[in-house]
């Protein structure tokens, strides 16, 4: 296993102001991991610590990783069992009071992580906040608009689909003291299902600006049908529907997902 450590001092030095920390893992992630953590040092917010959880890359990764040891609190890479368990590994390691996720092809713009320290401390609920999300902008390699996405947090829609963005937003450190940590039998629903556990209890809010360009190269079908399992297997064990009505709507999703594949996206049930 491949570790270090940079100084803490500037995250430290914070008092009484939010201190974050932003975890990016990683992959085999050569193409973008310069410019994602670039986007991360030039923020104007300066109490955050940066940490990188590789799962063993066999690229130039490392390297680039070196390249900026110095501005990385804490790194690692290793084998690991997806990317909750790569984010896990970070929430452990973990100083700051509130955790921002991104990956290594997303840039933050640079006023990203003030903005949510803005809002927090504007907040009357500041000191019982645990969970706040932005709109994100979706780009394509090129970094060309997509589309805007990205919606306040309601039990409502929450409970029906996820309708908050998990890139770029805070998660307060009370939020994982209090639920647990990410599932990692989920590849792809984790961060939906670790906010289900909350139930209508969870305390939110929204910032309804781009806080981050997220690189998107579209789901395939095969990801999109197990994000759908993945998604009803989280609201059972979460008692957010039944078992019975789980395995039903499952099925018709998987049906409904599998006749678009074959039409070409020309029945969209």
């Amino acid at each position: 296993m491949n570790e270090g450590f940079a100084n803490h001092k500037i995250i430290t030095e914070a008092n009484s102001l939010p201190t974050i920390t932003v975890i990016i893992a990683t992959y085999n992630a050569e193409t973008y991991l310069a410019g994602c953590i670039q986007s991360v040092l030039e923020q104007s917010y300066p109490y955050y610590e940066l940490f990188i959880i590789d799962g063993g890359s066999t690229d130039r990764t490392l390297s680039i990783i070196e390249q900026y040891k110095h501005h990385i609190a804490y790194w690692t890479s290793e084998p690991d069992q997806g990317i909750y368990d790569a984010w896990n590994k970070g929430i452990r390691k973990a100083t700051g009071s509130w955790i921002a996720f991104i990956g290594s092809d997303d840039l933050l713009y640079p006023n990203a992580l003030q903005t949510f320290v803005d809002h927090i401390l504007a907040h009357p609920k500041q000191n019982q906040l645990e969970f706040i999300s932005s709109t994100i902008e979706l780009v394509d390699e090129n970094l060309s608009p997509i589309r805007v996405v990205g919606d306040a947090w309601s039990w409502d829609k929450f409970s029906r689909f996820m309708n908050t963005w998990h890139v770029g937003a805070f998660h307060s450190s009370r939020l994982f003291s209090t639920y647990g940590l990410f599932n990692t039998s989920y590849k792809i629903s984790g961060d939906y299902e670790l906010l289900l556990r909350a139930n209508d209890r969870l305390v939110t809010s929204f910032v309804p600006v781009n806080t981050v360009r997220m690189r998107t190269g579209g789901v395939s079908n095969v990801n999109l049908i197990r994000a759908s399992e993945e998604t009803y297997r989280a609201k059972v064990a979460n008692k957010v529907i039944s078992p019975i009505k789980g395995y039903v709507l499952k099925y018709i999703d998987r049906f409904r997902l599998e006749v678009r594949k074959r039409t070409n996206g020309k029945f969209l049930l």
